[in-house]
């Protein structure tokens, strides 16, 4: 099993069943990724309907080989307009979060998946599962703007 990148260890079982998102320690929040890695994916939005597609084209700091942000701590100063989720604007983004992530699902009041690693016990769970974006991904930088459409994903529903 490899090390977990997000610390969970000393966290109180289920805690995100107790406690609402906005009371959360910021452990807590942090421990809700399950690092599929979807999020810093970039997305296409339809502007009639409001549908939000995910797309292989992965932002530049995204290794896809662990699902992590290459420069997290610093990504502001590559991605200025990374957004930083927090409880105060999670009703602002969790529309275009993946249907996978336990932010979305928490928000809409959904339980979290038995592959998420608060529940399995280990960050491999979530890639094991097939949800990650695991090696699946191509750049930004590669793929024209004009061509994301191309390298659309489908989510479960």
């Amino acid at each position: 099993m490899s090390k977990d990148p997000i610390e969970r260890q000393g966290l109180k079982p289920r805690f995100w069943e107790k406690k609402p998102l906005n009371k959360l320690t910021q452990k807590e929040w942090e421990a809700l990724c399950d690092g599929c890695g979807k999020c810093c994916l970039n997305k296409l939005e339809d502007e009639g309907s409001g549908h939000v597609a995910l797309t292989r084209v992965a932002c530049r700091l995204l290794d896809d080989s662990d699902c992590r942000c290459a420069q997290y701590d610093i990504r502001h100063q590559f991605i200025p307009e990374c957004i930083v989720l927090t409880p105060d604007n999670l009703d602002t983004h969790a529309y275009w979060m993946p249907k996978t992530c336990a932010y979305r699902l928490l928000w809409e009041k959904k339980p979290l998946y038995d592959w998420h690693p608060l529940i399995s016990g280990t960050p491999e769970s979530v890639h094991d599962a097939g949800v990650s974006v695991k090696d699946m991904t191509v750049s930004e930088f590669e793929i024209p703007i004009e061509e994301w459409e191309d390298y659309i994903i489908e989510e479960p529903s």
